[in-house]
């Protein structure tokens, strides 16, 4: 579902970030990362398609990755068990998709689908 397809994982907890990894290469997609930090992820964001982004990375918001992926016109998807929706649709606007964790793994992939199909139509 995912084939062809660059994805940038940025997650802190070591065991979610290994399950996401194999989830979105098992739907064929190639991972970059997993990234723990905003200083590690922010070199890969030119790669890639789309993004799988926590929010709060050991304390730092993951805000500048989100940023420059705007920047860039690549869309990502958040994945947080700390929601601040106000704050999230606020600043990256109210189509933001936000999924709360635990989230099931054929949710995510919906998600960054999703994703990947609203830039496309925007490019168009």
């Amino acid at each position: 579902m995912l084939n062809d397809c660059t994805i940038l994982l940025v997650e802190d907890e070591a065991l979610i970030a290994l399950d996401l990894a194999m989830t979105l290469e098992d739907e064929g997609a190639q991972v970059e990362g997993p990234f723990a930090t905003v200083p590690t992820a922010l070199p890969a964001c030119c790669a890639v398609d789309v993004a799988l982004l926590d929010v709060d990375l050991c304390g730092t918001k993951v805000f500048p990755v989100a940023d420059r992926l705007m920047a860039e016109g690549k869309p990502f998807v958040f994945h947080t068990g700390r929601p601040d929706r106000e704050l999230l649709a606020g600043r990256y606007g109210a189509d933001v998709t936000i999924l709360l964790k635990p989230t099931r793994s054929a949710q995510i992939v919906e998600a960054l689908r999703e994703a990947l199909d609203r830039a496309r139509a925007r490019v168009h």
